[in-house]
């Protein structure tokens, strides 16, 4: 079976991992307004459920320890 993230990151080509930051760098210069209030009004219209981002922010807990682990 496939990784998702491994495939994401380029399969084990480091090019990929670049394109990812990229993108999240454009995403991240072109966001406006405060991330905990948009993400809140999310979870309150409906358009993501609790469980969504309890997944999500779990996920991101994970992603941030691997990079972190590999700063050492």
């Amino acid at each position: 079976m496939a990784n998702p993230l491994f495939n994401a990151l380029g399969g084990g080509n480091n090019n990929g991992f670049s394109q990812m930051l990229n993108q999240f760098n454009q995403f991240k210069n072109s966001f406006k307004g405060d991330p905990k209030q948009t993400v809140m009004q999310m979870v309150n219209s409906g358009y993501i459920s609790q469980a969504q981002l309890n997944q999500v922010q779990q996920a991101a807990g994970e992603f941030k320890r691997m990079l972190d682990s590999m700063k050492q």
